[in-house]
């Protein structure tokens, strides 16, 4: 493996997969039922897509045979127009002290990440040490960036690879992994669900459907998941991996973090932090474990410092360097499924792009509370593409409620399970094109099925605490256009029946406004964040 594997000799390996793995027999791949995904696919694996009766697979380090060598540097992105990624100004252009006042939650790492200057060199500027606490209210002297701690400029791939859009909708996970039959292909894994009395009740899962489960809720490229599982594991082509790898397959060795869905989840945070945190301005650096910054190269996508992010946070520098050269990170996804530039799907959102009417997620005449000002879409990583609205009720927490969550515009509801409800507006049946709306916390009673269309103000189900976290009964509302999450604090704020969303520069934080009134995100019912449907 050429990333750095867990070097941790962790006698609780065994214990940890007979738990929460075990082997089985590899099942037969049904050659004709292989979806083509042309350029996606490797020259070997062509065959199969044209249904080939037979296939000979490469040895597990070996590259595919057939496959052209990959270029130094891939294709760059052909829009026609700069994207704001390329046009955004450079922590570079900062060439003179600036002052920085404490907030509630800072730290010298986290200030240092925002400024791209490291923790001990804010410490130095001000004659303080890294480990001191910080007072809300301080006033920080913040110095230049190193132009010497620039990190890659080269791209390893295009957004459009990044997210789960629509460049996999020819992508057949399953027969993939099936067809390269490594240890992958014959893992199973019980993933715990969580529902309205706080129980949790496993279901068990190839490693398919993990990495698609992981893909779905986080709406990462299910190609990128695999790359970077291969990457760090070799699980996608070696039936045999090494041992380190059986607990923590992309090597974040942490209590807890055991097993594939698990390590997918984070690793699949992480990079959607790199992601839309770049995205949003709100990321210029990388702190790494040695106190040392890296600063994100001028002109970098956002797709690539996804990538990046997550390697920053396995690796030390000089292997990050490694990582996120021609020749590491990338070599390996070429050689699964060709240069990531060919299959760029450009522009993914239209800079014209605007948001279809949509009605507020509850019935008319009843006054619910808004609850959650901008926050993580799916766990924290995300943009802060998400509202929370909680329904009228006697107590506060995680209690039964009568009341309805309503569709919010016309659509297809496409996905509907563990809380959440997906529906696809363009009616393509797709949830990674197009317009999306993500329901999340809506209990299993009389929950609304996949296939139904719903029209805007039908009901969708009963609002609950089921699905991911949650201390309290509330629906959690989000959008995706072409599989990447909007932001509710951006430039397309979400506008429900004329409240328009805006944050207030903390995630939950948050408020609406129609008119003449303003609403602010309160954990609380009360006058000041009631909101009901005219």
């Amino acid at each position: 493996m050429r990333a750095r594997r867990a070097s941790l000799a962790v006698p609780l390996v065994a214990l940890a997969l007979a738990l929460l793995a075990c082997a089985r027999a590899n099942a037969p791949v049904d050659l004709n039922a292989i979806t083509p995904v042309g350029e996606s696919t490797p020259v070997w694996l062509q065959g199969v897509a044209r249904g080939e009766p037979t296939v000979t697979l490469p040895p597990p380090t070996a590259p595919v045979p057939g496959l052209p060598t990959p270029t130094l540097r891939p294709t760059q992105d052909s829009r026609s127009t700069p994207t704001p990624d390329a046009t955004r100004p450079s922590v570079l252009e900062r060439q003179s002290v600036e002052e920085y006042v404490v907030q509630r939650g800072d730290s010298l790492s986290a200030i240092g990440e925002r400024y791209g200057v490291a923790a001990s060199e804010i410490a130095a500027a001000n004659g303080i040490q890294v480990s001191d606490t910080l007072f809300v209210g301080q006033v920080l002297r913040i110095p230049v960036p190193n132009p010497h701690a620039v990190g890659s400029a080269f791209k390893l791939l295009p957004d459009s690879e990044f997210v789960n859009g629509p460049g996999v909708l020819d992508f057949n996970l399953e027969a993939f992994v099936a067809a390269y039959g490594g240890y992958l292909s014959s893992y199973v894994e019980e993933v715990p669900g969580r529902y309205l009395d706080g129980s949790a009740s496993a279901r068990t899962l190839s490693g398919a459907e993990i990495v698609k489960m992981a893909a779905d809720r986080y709406s990462v490229n299910p190609r990128l998941l695999l790359a970077v599982l291969e990457y760090q594991s070799g699980w996608l082509r070696d039936p045999d991996p090494h041992e380190n790898t059986l607990a923590f397959p992309l090597g974040q060795v942490e209590p807890g973090r055991e097993g594939l869905y698990r390590q997918l989840a984070w690793a699949a945070n992480q990079l959607n932090f790199g992601y839309y945190a770049w995205r949003a301005g709100a990321s210029v650096s990388w702190s790494f474990g040695d106190g040392s910054i890296k600063l994100i190269a001028p002109g970098q996508n956002a797709g690539s410092v996804g990538v990046q992010n997550l390697f920053a946070s396995l690796l030390i520098p000089s292997e990050w360097d490694e990582v996120v050269a021609p020749t590491g990170f990338y070599q390996t996804y070429v050689e699964l499924f060709g240069n990531p530039f060919r299959l760029a799907v450009e522009p993914l959102v239209p800079r014209d792009l605007l948001q279809p009417p949509l009605q507020l997620p509850f019935e008319p005449e009843r006054v619910w509370a808004f609850t959650g000002g901008p926050h993580g879409a799916w766990d924290t990583g995300s943009a802060w593409g998400a509202l929370d609205f909680a329904p009228p009720a006697e107590v506060l927490g995680c209690t039964p409620s009568d009341e309805w969550v309503t569709a919010t515009a016309d659509g297809l509801i496409v996905r509907a399970g563990d809380g959440a409800v997906i529906q696809d507006l363009d009616g393509d049946g797709y949830e990674q094109t197009g317009w999306v709306l993500f329901y999340m916390h809506v209990e299993a009673r009389e929950r609304t099925a996949p296939g139904t269309y719903l029209r805007a103000g039908e009901r969708i189900g009963h609002p609950s605490c089921e699905g991911g976290v949650s201390e309290g009964t509330h629906v959690h509302l989000a959008r995706k256009y072409n599989g990447e999450w909007i932001p509710a604090d951006g430039e397309m704020p979400f506008v429900l029946d004329g409240w328009v969303s805006a944050g207030l520069g903390r995630e939950y934080d948050g408020t609406m406004t129609n008119g003449e009134r303003t609403i602010e995100a309160c954990s609380c019912r009360a006058a000041g964040n009631e909101v009901w449907r005219p």
